[in-house]
């Protein structure tokens, strides 16, 4: 059983507020501009990709060959199709190679 812990119960509250502040504040930030400068704007347009990119790069440096092969098909995919077709690319190669080969 879980046991209370005030000091897990404060940190977590912060975190909230600390994510809270973050949040309103970039948002009163663009709100108050009256025209978003093209560098600002360029920078939160590469937010995605680098988000992304964070998630995936240590899958592919860390995992075995099927994540490889499954990654650089829903690559060629995603390169083509849309984002559902790059998911759905990348599960069967993953699970086809799982079931045919092992993991």
């Amino acid at each position: 059983m879980l046991d209370f812990n005030p000091h897990m119960v404060l940190l977590i509250a912060a975190a909230a507020v600390v994510t809270f502040l973050t949040r309103i504040g970039g948002y009163i930030l663009i709100v108050k501009m009256t025209r978003i400068p093209p560098r600002v704007e360029a920078a939160l347009n590469a937010v995605p990709a680098a988000v992304l990119t964070t998630l995936v790069a240590p899958a592919f440096f860390i995992g075995g060959w099927d994540t490889k092969v499954a990654m650089l098909a829903a690559l060629l995919v995603g390169l083509r199709y849309p984002s559902t077709y790059m998911l759905v690319a990348g599960w069967i190669v993953v699970m086809a190679w799982r079931h045919s080969i092992g993991a």
